[in-house]
């Protein structure tokens, strides 16, 4: 572990890491078995407001990879120019001070001990980060999932995919978006589109894998604390067009139905619902609406870790943080961080 403070370059950026080679070097090691995800609602924001409670867990448990949605921060690039959404943007004051600000952050324990990926959006919204322990050495780290690897720095816009693949699977970070209310292109049609495209690429995966992120659905009634609310739930003014459209964002039928086929057809394991059959009404959900108003205290599950059956055998353990409808472990954002642990391949538990 690196104790002593790296200081931060002059225009804010950390050395960029090789998207590079698996066991390319005397310290890389096996592949990854930790792993956290977690959706800040503003990486600037939490290091700001809430850093020492965010060392704090990740320095207890540890993780091998972090797979951060919502980051936040704004990709790189003048205004009226093609933006570079691998970096974070710097040309102004007001960006640099908060490039400043994260890369502080990374530059000393237990940051520093991680190599970072970004893929920002244009603006403070959305945005994904991956964060990989130095000693693991990816294959290749792309950003999107509908190329086949032939345009694979491409960035999914707003820059809601990471993949990076290692020697015995791959890995994908997703911030999905948000189905919305109204069958118009930013909501219903947008997330019919995000879900074939995820359909597509699931189906016809080579290697295992490992899918984590906000997904932005409740699969089941067991992952909502107030089924009939959110199916119910309505915008004022607006109908759905049917009723499989209708309720909560992330909770209608539609959306749940879609998500069910993507489980099939890619054989994928919910793997908290496999280790924890039954609603755990405390401590099983990982998005919690606002302390005050009609959404207090109604909780969905909305963030996973996903896993190939192939793997699992190697299914150690996976946790949600955040407790009860006071945002207890929640980090200060909306949404609590998760964990997965895989044994190794000899059957062992990471140290």
């Amino acid at each position: 572990m690196k104790r002593f403070f790296q200081p931060v370059e002059r225009d804010g950026a950390s050395k960029k890491p090789s998207i590079a080679i698996a066991n390319g070097g005397e310290n890389a090691c096996a592949d990854p078995s930790r792993f956290m995800s977690w959706n800040a609602n503003s990486l600037l924001l939490r290091f700001k407001n809430n850093r020492e409670e965010v060392m704090s867990f990740i320095r207890g448990f540890d993780p091998d990879v972090i797979c951060i949605q919502e980051v936040r921060l704004p990709a790189a690039g003048f205004k009226g120019e093609k933006k570079n959404p691998g970096e974070i943007k710097d040309d102004s004051a007001a960006a640099r001070n908060d490039k400043q600000a994260v890369m502080r952050v990374l530059s000393v324990s237990p940051m520093a001990d991680y190599s970072v990926w970004w893929s920002l959006g244009e603006n403070k919204y959305a945005g994904t980060a991956l964060f990989v322990k130095n000693c693991f050495k990816p294959v290749s780290v792309a950003f999107n999932i509908d190329n086949k690897g032939k345009d694979a720095q491409r960035h999914e816009i707003d820059g809601r995919i990471i993949l990076a693949e290692f020697g015995s699977f791959t890995l994908l970070n997703t911030y999905a978006p948000n189905n919305g209310w109204k069958e118009e292109e930013n909501g219903f049609v947008r997330r019919r589109a995000w879900d074939k495209k995820v359909l597509e690429f699931v189906s016809s995966c080579s290697k295992p894998l490992i899918w984590c992120g906000d997904l932005n659905v409740s699969h089941q009634e067991i992952d909502v604390t107030h089924p009939e609310f959110f199916a119910n739930a309505t915008q004022p003014g607006y109908t759905p067009p049917n009723k499989e459209d209708a309720g909560q964002p992330g909770f209608t039928l539609n959306e749940r139905a879609r998500f069910s086929t993507i489980l099939n057809r890619g054989n994928l394991v919910d793997t908290y619902r496999h280790l924890h059959e039954k609603q755990d009404l405390e401590a099983g959900f990982t998005w919690s609406g606002n302390p005050v108003g009609k959404y207090r205290g109604k909780r969905m599950r909305i963030d996973y870790f996903l896993i190939s059956k192939a793997l699992l055998p190697r299914l150690a353990s996976s946790k949600i943080h955040g407790r009860g409808i006071e945002l207890e472990g929640f980090l200060g954002s909306d949404h609590c961080p998760l964990t997965m642990e895989l044994k190794n391949q000899a059957g062992q538990n990471h140290e």
